[in-house]
This record gives C-alpha cells, sequence and structure tokens, in this order.
C-alpha cells in the first residue's frame, strides 16, 4: 500500500470557545485547510512550525517521542486543535516538529473520529459501519 493523505480543517479551538462566549467574532477563528500524511503508525498528531504559528496554538508541556529510526527526540505538544474530517471532528493536541516536517495523523485522532483507511481505494473514509455519526468503542462498561 501507498502513502494516504487526507484533506484536514485545523482550528484552534481556543478560538471556537472565545466565540461561544461572544468575546470574538466568527471570523476571527484561525483555521487552515492542510494535507496530512494518515500514519497509522503514529499514536499523536504531529503538526510542524508554520502550521503552530499560523494557528497561535498555545505550548501545553514538552513530550519525548521515539522516531521512527528509533532516536527518541523531545518536541513541545500543543493545542487544543479542533480537528475535522468530512463530517467528524475531534479535538487534540499535537506534538510539533521542527521547521516544514510533513504532518502526521496519529492513530489517536483517527481512532476518535471513527474514521478507517481504505486500503483498495489508498484513502481514509469515515466508517462505513457508522457513516452518519462517530461511534466509540467503550469495551468493559456494564
Amino acid at each position: 500500500m501507498g502513502l494516504i493523505y487526507a484533506d484536514i480543517e485545523l482550528i484552534n479551538a481556543d478560538d471556537l470557545a472565545l466565540v461561544r462566549r461572544n468575546i470574538i467574532g466568527e471570523e476571527e477563528i484561525k483555521r487552515m485547510q492542510v494535507s496530512m500524511l494518515v500514519d497509522t503508525g503514529s499514536v499523536y498528531m504531529c503538526i510542524n512550525e508554520s502550521v503552530q504559528a499560523q494557528l497561535q496554538l498555545s505550548v501545553q508541556e514538552r513530550r519525548k517521542g521515539q522516531l521512527a529510526d528509533g532516536r527518541i527526540v523531545e518536541y513541545d505538544v500543543v493545542g487544543p486543535i479542533e480537528v475535522r474530517f468530512k463530517n467528524r471532528r475531534c479535538v487534540v493536541d499535537a506534538m510539533v516538529l521542527p521547521g516544514e516536517n510533513e504532518m502526521l495523523l496519529g492513530a489517536i485522532p483517527l481512532e476518535d473520529m471513527d474514521v478507517l483507511v481504505h486500503p483498495y481505494r489508498q484513502e481514509l473514509v469515515v466508517n462505513p459501519d457508522h457513516p452518519y455519526f462517530a461511534q466509540m468503542k467503550l469495551k468493559g462498561i456494564r
């Protein structure tokens, strides 16, 4: 299977909260459309410094992570970010990769939005078992 990219909308979720409280107007919400590599091997969502600056996302903490080559690195974690794909949305934090590095849509937002990689079409799709709404797995609740 080849590389799969998805068109994703990223929104500064703090701005959405300010709109709900009537502190700023809708036109002041910082948002952007990006193409992200769908990476089921990555747990976290990763954006780059350019996107962080444009969305003016606050640093929440610094966290260590392991790269594909095994190296351990430490990067800023920013957020909150509302992530939108088709009729799905979730709110997550993201690690900030240096410079213009390729951004990754990892397992946490994929699971939260209930989306799947379609291997034949090689694209990200909403879960066909739940086409109109995201459905979460709540194992162990009785």
